[in-house]
């Protein structure tokens, strides 16, 4: 009866087949347990709290040599991160702009956005890593060259951004009163740090005066959107909607400069001393040329889902809007373009992925992200193979799931209802 009758025929295979599945795992386990007995290995983690001993370029939080190879990976981890959302955005902004424009109808646009896609997506990702580092490196002046009475490079934007072959200084963020040179007061140099975790491989330090900043945007948001449904609710009842856009900037953006300026907000630019600059945040190229080559790179993917999306849209679409006087780029932007989303984000949540997981090419360029701290020194330096794969691979899996769960969900926003 389990097996001919068609009530219960397929519940029983997919017992027997989970049955399956769970020996084979099982199997593998034991087998792996035994084999790292004969060699005299057990499985455990502990040499994550073991110190490091090796140094991290580029990091968003504090680290030294002496910390623990638990903090080592989260600090990969983080650069991953970093890349991930940063490639993200610029690759959709990129891949939108594109992929409408192959759809111009300037034969001259149309074909340069031919080219680029085609160009991109046809070379093996790894490859325009390596030419865009190679290219910073080999393009922009060494920090010797901004030297000196007549220096043949010079600063960009108010002598406050300094592009060179070993990175990119841009202005730091500070807070704090200054005096007529230049200098801190001691006395008013900011409202402090909140230490969290202690001193654990997960220590924190988040700043006081961002998170007033930070309380007094969200709340200006909040507010902003409370007028906004006030409009709204004015428009459903007499159909005619107020005016809110100035007051709506106005409550965010007025609140925050207060803030800003009451905490002594200035930025903190980079000064050229001895053989390199000092100050400011420095953007190291290993960090640029991975940034821009994935967000390049998957932007020509993207260009394609885009123009397939489009042209998904029923072309009366755009003959009723452009019947009703709407210009064209408001036809794209208010009903193409909110239409095409449908048809667009399942397979942008692939692309999105892709560029996440192609980070793990960072090591090309030298950029310490989870693959070269967690799966190259690290591993090295312990000669725990298993569990350093095993650990990247469950976090590249979690890193996978949340944005593929992110993106479902805003997919399941914009689809069609049903009624």
């Amino acid at each position: 009866m389990l097996i001919y009758d068609s009530r219960y025929r397929s519940a029983t295979i997919q017992i027997v087949a989970l049955i399956g599945f769970l020996l084979l795992i099982g199997w593998l386990v034991s087998n792996t347990v035994q084999n790292l007995a004969d060699l005299g290995k057990s499985v455990g983690f502990g040499f994550l709290t073991e110190p490091a001993g090796y140094d991290i370029n580029q990091r968003l939080l504090d680290y030294d040599s002496r910390d623990s190879h638990a903090r080592a990976s989260l600090m990969g981890l983080l650069n991953t991160l970093l890349v991930a959302v940063l490639g993200c955005i610029m690759a959709t902004i990129v891949g939108v702009i594109v992929g409408v424009l192959r759809l111009s109808n300037n034969w001259l646009v149309a074909r340069i956005m031919t080219v680029y896609v085609e160009m991109f997506r046809n070379v093996p990702v790894l490859l325009w890593i390596v030419f865009s580092m190679a290219i910073l490196i080999e393009t922009l002046p060494a920090p010797s060259a901004f030297r000196g009475d007549e220096p043949s490079a010079s600063m960009l934007l108010g002598d406050s951004v300094a592009l060179t072959n070993r990175g990119v200084y841009v202005p730091e963020p500070l807070f704090g009163r200054m005096d007529e040179e230049g200098h801190p007061l001691t006395w008013r140099q900011g409202l402090g740090d909140i230490h969290l975790f202690g001193e654990a491989w997960f220590r924190f330090d988040v700043s006081l005066e961002l998170v007033v900043f930070l309380s007094t945007l969200i709340a200006g948001i909040l507010v902003s959107r409370l007028i906004g449904q006030r409009a709204d609710r004015i428009q459903n009842s007499t159909g005619v909607r107020p005016k809110t856009f100035w007051l709506r900037a106005a409550v965010i953006v007025v609140p925050s400069v207060i803030v800003l300026w009451l905490m002594g907000f200035y930025l903190g630019k980079p000064a050229l001393r001895g053989f390199n600059f000092d100050g400011g945040t420095h953007l190291r190229n290993s960090f640029i040329a991975l940034w821009l080559a994935l967000s390049l790179y998957t932007a020509a993917f993207i260009a394609e889902i885009v123009r397939g999306g489009i042209l998904a849209i029923s072309k009366g679409q755009t003959e009723a809007a452009a019947a009703l006087g709407i210009r064209p780029r408001r036809i794209m932007s208010l009903v193409i373009l909110p239409q095409a989303m449908r048809v667009i984000i399942p397979p942008l949540i692939s692309q999105y992925l892709n560029l996440t997981k192609n980070s793990s090419l960072a090591i090309a360029v030298g950029y310490m992200d989870l693959t070269g701290t967690l799966m190259g020194i690290t591993l090295n330096q312990t000669g725990r193979e298993l569990e350093a794969v095993m650990m990247t691979m469950l976090i590249y899996l979690a890193i996978s799931l949340a944005i593929s769960g992110a993106m479902n969900v805003y997919n399941n926003r914009v689809k069609l209802k049903e009624r």
